[in-house]
């Protein structure tokens, strides 16, 4: 699974695609999204899709420090059902998260290099890609 991904798409192309609200204040095109940085998705709240800015990096309910979120950016399907650290968001916090490419990387051949490959629809469109959110609240700030 990729490791970075863009957002260049324009936020009506975006609303209409998904058919969501767009809830965040402001949207910027992005074209190197990666882990621990905030993502475009969309969540539907039981009445409408709505979409806004989650970050990259799963923090499971449990966890008492948010680091963990780091190694937390992607899941294996044949898994994540039994995993502690997913299962409970795979059940009931699923989401989309909206990109117009990926990256994905092959070492040069006779060199140590990485070199990106962007992988993009023929049509240039947004797609979405499954996520998974948790809801996380800090032990200091706990009440």
């Amino acid at each position: 699974m990729c490791g970075r991904f863009t957002l260049t798409a324009e936020i009506e192309a975006l609303k209409e695609r998904f058919h969501a609200l767009f809830t965040a204040r402001e949207y910027m095109k992005r074209f190197n999204i990666a882990p621990s940085q905030m993502v475009l998705a969309v969540i539907n709240d039981g009445q409408q899709n709505r979409m806004g800015y989650m970050k990259w990096g799963l923090i499971p309910f449990w966890a008492k420090d948010p680091s963990i979120g780091y190694r937390m950016i992607n899941a294996r399907s044949e898994t994540i059902h039994e995993k502690p650290a997913f299962r409970n968001a795979f059940q009931q916090r699923r989401c989309l998260i909206l990109a117009d490419s990926f990256y994905e990387w092959e070492k040069d051949s006779g060199s140590k290099k990485k070199i990106p490959n962007r992988i993009l629809l023929k049509t240039g469109e947004p797609f979405a890609m499954a996520g998974l959110y948790e809801k996380w609240i800090s032990p200091e700030k706990e009440e």
